[in-house]
Parts: C-alpha cells; structure tokens; sequence
C-alpha cells in the first residue's frame, strides 16, 4: 500500500531555493553595500553592531523572512539562560538554565530537521509488520544554517556554564550568531573565538584585503572550475542512474564527489573566512588537506576541523572520551560520528556515512593499541596507510551523496560490471587532478601566494579579481552558480 504522503521537496527544488543566497550578483550587491557602511561605522561600534545585526538578518530572511524569527528566538534564549547562569550562584539553577537551553536548542533542531524523518521511519516499520496505517508528514522546511548556528549557541551557553568564556551582552550574542559570512553554512566559530574582537577597535586601513581576496578568489576557482564542473559532468549523471553506467564511470564519479565535496566546501569555507576578513574579523581553518591524511583520525583532524573540534569537545568528551576502558572508547567514537553523521542530515544515509567512520576510527584504535604487544603486527607503510584511508573515506562518501540507501548500494554494486566509459573524460580526470593535487600544496606556498597579491598596488588587485571574475562568469555560462553542498545541511 503506498503512503499518500506529499513529495517532500526535490534538491532541484532546494537548490533553487538556495540559489538566491549565495553567491548571486545580489549578494554582490549586498555585500558591497555592507562592507562600505561597515568600514564607515567601524570605529562607532554603537552603530555597527546595530546594523551588522540588521544586515545579517536581511541576509538571513531574503529567502524566507519567517527564518529570522526562528535565529532571534534561538539568540534570546541562549542569551537569557547565559544570564542566569552567570548571575546565579545555586549550581542547581545553573544546571536548570543550561539543560533547559540545550534541550530547546536541540528540540528546535529535531523538529525542523529531523521530525518527518523520526515519522516516516516510525511508518516504514509499522506497515512492514502489516500495522499501515499512514501518519501524516509535517513537511517542514529546513531552514538554512540551522544546524550551524544551533551548535554555536550550544556552544556559548556549555562555555559561559563551565567558566571557558564570559557573559556576553545581547548585542554581541546577537552578532555573534547572525554574522551573515558563517550563519548558513559555517565555520562553527565559537564564542570565545569571536566575541572578544567586538571587543577590540578595528580599523579600516588595516584589513588585509590582499589576503581576503586571494582566499574569497580561491574559493571561487575551487567551487566553479572544479566542483560544479565535476557535478554536472560525471556525479550527478551517475548518482542519477548508476545502473546505467560502466564501473568506471561509477569509480570515477566516487573519486569525482570526493573532490566536488572538497573543493566546494573548503571553497565555500575561504569565501567565508575572506568576506569576514573584508569586514575586519578573523575565523578559524576549517580544512588543512584533508586527503593527504594517512589515518581518519588525521582526516577529522584536517577535514571541517571546526565541526571535529564541536564534536570532540561537546560531545566525546562529555561521553566519556577514552576514559573508562576500550569498549567504551570505542562506543563513544561510535556514538560521535553516528550522531555527527545526523547533523548532516535526516536520513538512513548519513548514518551509515557516521557508523563507517565511527567503525574505522576504532579499528585504528584497536590497531595501534596491539602495536606495543609482543605479536603485534607493524606498522602499515604509509603510502599504503594513505590508499586505505582514502578509499575508507571515498566509501563514506559514497552513502553521504546518495539520496536513499538503494541508490548507495546500487552504486557500489556496478563497480563490478565493465563497459564503455564515455564520462570519463580528459576534462573530468584532470579536474580530479586538480582537486587532489591541492592536498600536496604545502601551506608555506599558498602563504607566498598571498603575500604576492597583498603586494600589489590596490588597482592591481582589483584588476586581478575583476579578471577572474570574469572568466568565472564565462565558466558558468546562463545556468548560474550551483548552491554550495552544504547550504542543505
């Protein structure tokens, strides 16, 4: 008996939804318009908090104004639960504050992003013992970037409760979670990361507006000449319909996503950390190479580093970490990456995608604690370490692109059947290429680089990034910019 729920909304229908935050010549637009007002109010922070505040929020509900009401709610309640926190001297009413906001942030999350799921699951099982009787989707729709500013929030109100940072005022908190160049798709800034640069005078002529540019044009190189390229050229036909392809095509597409998710969210990442340079701010990396790493526990230590650290700190830790003996170390790397893995989304998918990296991470566990037994066998050579970790991540990789469980393991199933490969490409290869290639640039030259274009005369600099600019706006042609991977999540 089918179930007569409504369609939730395709990524087509998403992605168009998506489309008209970023990056558009109407952020453009508003950007430019942001930054000069922000430089002229910069030494006025009176005034400048006010209005960034009002500007992210313009930002924030130009797809949807009803979101806004959803990020003030969630600044006033954190906020008051700081304040009672900070201001009460009964560890009984503090721990009642911090639950109280923890738990409302988290409700708030489950309902938006995780009820229908929580239903349709619940449905599935109930007609597959012959119990069917249809329960009625919400089909609520997802705010952007609630996963990022909720797990801020959380994060201000555990630090202000455990002494790692202070009390902020309301218009800093508000700031601080509104900032509209990290608000829809991250880094997960902390508080204590942020808030202070309120605190201290910023002045205009000394942005570093060289370096801003040379990432905001990186990441504009990584997200429109080798992600969209690679999504519209090999991944998305064959996570479309892998039956019909070869398993070359479908080993490629594997590679493919793993450099299309790469390249545009660390593309994504640079834009950010470049914008809120522009505006006199400075954020944490988000990624360091992370398919050079030879282990997964240095893939998380390199790849969505902010989210790693959230995870470690918010959650491992407070599970247990490695204390208490090796199987419960081993439960709460489970538990961590399972429940990272739901951050990313409401499906079976993304928790098969946590349970493999859960898995692996205790598996290196459990490998390098037999290292210092007497039969404990060596080390793996680290070229082979590197194969196996990079084909472990590509394997997670291939359940976090897939919309549904079938196609995931219809994917993996075709790597066994031969065929032409017309997907397979020069252009597509060397795009891969491209992508890996960057994991074997050492920091110390990028930093040259940068140095380089701050160098240059302003003009210089402006023709530099009006030129990319425009051979950006060729690459992409009439279709426009593909929304970045992560605005879903």
């Amino acid at each position: 008996m089918p179930c007569p729920h409504a369609p939730k909304p395709t990524l087509a229908e998403q992605d168009e939804y998506l489309r008209v935050i970023f990056p558009t010549i109407q952020f453009a637009a508003f950007f430019v318009v942001v930054l000069t007002a922000s430089w002229l109010l910069m030494p006025h922070p009176s005034r400048w908090k006010p209005f960034m505040v009002a500007a992210s929020y313009v930002f924030y509900g130009y797809a949807d104004w009803r979101f806004v009401l959803l990020l003030a709610a969630s600044t006033v309640i954190n906020q008051a639960a700081a304040t009672v926190i900070d201001r009460s001297t009964d560890a009984g009413v503090r721990k009642v504050a911090l639950v109280s906001a923890v738990s409302l942030d988290l409700g708030l999350l489950g309902v938006f992003k995780y009820l229908d799921f929580l239903i349709d699951s619940v449905d599935r099982v109930l007609r597959s013992v012959g119990l069917g009787a249809p329960l009625p989707l919400l089909q609520v729709a997802l705010p952007v970037g609630i996963s990022f500013f909720t797990f801020q929030a959380i994060s201000y109100v555990v630090d202000v409760y455990q002494g790692d940072a202070e009390r902020a005022s309301s218009i800093d908190v508000a700031v601080y979670l509104a900032f509209f160049p990290h608000l829809v798709a991250g880094p997960i800034v902390r508080a204590r990361e942020f808030i202070p640069q309120l605190a201290r005078p910023r002045d205009p002529r000394a942005i570093p507006a060289g370096l801003a540019l040379f990432l905001i044009a990186g990441g504009l190189v990584k997200k429109i000449v080798i992600a969209d390229l690679l999504a519209t050229r090999i991944v998305d036909p064959v996570f479309g319909s892998p039956e019909a392809h070869s398993a070359l095509e479908v080993l490629v597409a594997v590679y493919g996503y793993a450099v299309q998710i790469y390249c545009d969210f660390s593309g994504y990442t640079d834009m950010a950390i470049g914008l809120a340079l522009l505006l006199g701010f400075r954020f944490p990396q988000n990624f360091d190479r992370p398919y050079a790493a030879t282990s997964l526990a240095e893939f998380w230590r390199r790849w969505h580093m902010t989210l790693s650290r959230w995870l470690r700190d918010y959650l491992y830790i407070p599970l247990g970490g490695n204390r208490g003996g090796t199987r419960r170390t081993y439960r709460n790397l489970m538990i961590t990456m399972v429940l990272g893995g739901l951050w990313h989304g409401a499906a079976w998918t993304f928790v098969v995608w946590g349970a493999i990296h859960g898995g692996g991470l205790a598996a290196e566990r459990w490998w390098r604690e037999r290292d210092g037994e007497a039969a404990a066998p060596p080390a793996l050579p680290r070229v082979l370490a590197w194969v196996v970790t990079f084909h472990v991540v590509c394997l997670a990789w291939v359940f976090f692109r897939s919309p549904d469980l079938g196609v995931a393991f219809a994917v993996l199933g075709r790597l066994t059947h031969l065929g032409a490969a017309p997907l397979v490409t020069p252009t597509v290869l060397l795009a891969i290429a491209a992508g890996m290639g960057v994991q074997l640039v050492r920091p110390g030259f990028s930093l040259r680089a940068q140095e380089h274009l701050a160098a240059l005369p302003v003009w210089a600099q402006g023709v530099t990034l009006g030129a990319l600019i425009v051979v950006v706006n060729a690459a992409v042609g009439h279709q426009g910019v593909a929304p970045f991977l992560y605005f879903r999540f």
